[in-house]
């Protein structure tokens, strides 16, 4: 197919797709060889927005609504490649994403809502495979440095242990962040959607919803405070663990089972040792629920500048052999993870995809799964991410 864009950055005046157009119009500023678009309901808000951050007078703007399918369809026509930041996805993006697949488009998005991401691969990807079209779900903090995290310490594990280790786990160590306004208002969605059919909580419930056709060994459920003697210290539950978890099963899938059919894995946050650890990880728990109440952030909102970068992350991956054995690795990211971490992590990924792995085959992808070790080459070169070998 002939594309006019290279890519088309579809959402670009929300808060999180201005971040990914800023991102793209700096990064790439010079690079005559990237052609891109910004897409979005409104043409004056798309200006508005393309000489706020800098981008070039001339870059292109194309008006697109989720609530008109052929608009869909026309920007759709125009890319090799469409990120999309417009959610909730369950109610801005599937006709978006049957666009792309029907046409063999290469489709980005950011969703953090395990139902939809399950109706959505059920639905299409036996045409997408047929078509050509890369659908890459997931592309942000959620999930991707835990996606790659697994991905580098199972490498670490097979060179330390002479095979994948059945048992990870994934922590989050420290993180400076305010939950996205995007993804609180997914979750609520989500749960409504639960509330009006009962049907769906089976989706929630299972680690292995993403890998049709397979089911793994019992995992751990992660949703109470618990003391781990190896690390010693409190975890608490991960708010973002239920999509995180099964992304990683799917990636495994994917990639052929290469950390083995009985694997485990859980994610957690680590909240220090005795009583004052035990008390953190109970205030997590209340965190967590408050994350999608009343006081949440909306879509559309987001921290200042400032928040953005003074935000971090750091996750340890704990890869345990059966006879005990350990080794741990570090991933750790420079900026706010639910925004501007996001947005340069989601940008790369489309680069990656293009530039690094054109021969990825059509279907729905993980990045990590796709891209591996390119991906992690590319988001230490120029998205502020670090993975180490700790012990």
């Amino acid at each position: 197919m002939s594309s006019k864009f290279d890519i088309v950055v579809y959402g670009a005046t929300g808060y999180t797709g201005q971040l990914v157009a800023e991102y793209i119009a700096a990064q790439y500023a010079g690079d005559s060889t990237l052609t891109w678009a910004m897409a979005g309901r409104n043409r004056d808000k798309l200006a508005s927005v393309r000489d706020a951050i800098g981008a070039p007078g001339e870059t292109p703007l194309i008006v697109a609504d989720a609530s008109e399918p052929g608009s869909l369809r026309a920007m759709v026509d125009q890319a090799k490649l469409v990120i999309t930041t417009v959610g909730p996805y369950q109610l801005y993006g599937s006709d978006l994403l049957a666009a792309c697949v029907d046409t063999g488009t290469d489709y980005m998005d950011l969703c953090g809502e395990p139902i939809w991401l399950k109706q959505m691969i059920d639905r299409h990807e036996a045409q997408a495979k047929s078509n050509g079209a890369r659908i890459m779900v997931s592309c942000g903090f959620d999930s991707v440095p835990f996606e790659l995290g697994a991905f580098f310490v199972q490498e670490q594990a097979r060179r330390a242990f002479g095979a994948p280790a059945p048992r990870v786990k994934g922590r989050v160590r420290d993180i400076s962040w305010k939950f996205s306004g995007g993804t609180s208002a997914s979750a609520r969605i989500t749960f409504e959607a639960v509330a009006q059919d009962l049907s769906l909580v089976s989706i929630l419930k299972n680690p292995f919803a993403f890998t049709p056709g397979f089911e793994g060994p019992k995992q751990p459920r992660g949703n109470k405070p618990v003391f781990e003697e190896d690390l010693q210290s409190w975890a608490a539950p991960f708010a973002m663990a239920t999509l995180n978890t099964r992304n990683v099963h799917r990636s495994n899938m994917l990639m052929g089972f290469p950390y083995g059919r009985d694997f485990v894995y859980d994610e957690m946050v680590l909240t220090g040792a005795g009583e004052e650890g035990q008390a953190n990880a109970k205030r997590v728990m209340v965190a967590n629920s408050e994350k999608t109440g009343p006081e949440a952030l909306k879509p559309g909102e987001g921290p200042s500048k400032e928040e953005r970068g003074n935000g971090h992350y750091d996750l340890l991956y704990v890869a345990i052999a059966p006879d005990g054995r350990q080794i741990r690795a570090a991933i750790e990211g420079d900026l706010d993870p639910g925004y501007a971490s996001t947005a340069k992590i989601i940008s790369e990924c489309a680069i990656c995809l293009l530039r690094d792995t054109p021969d990825v085959a059509g279907g729905f992808w993980t990045p990590g799964a796709a891209m591996q070790h390119k991906l992690i080459k590319r988001l230490e070169a120029h998205a502020g991410l670090t993975f180490r070998v700790e012990s």
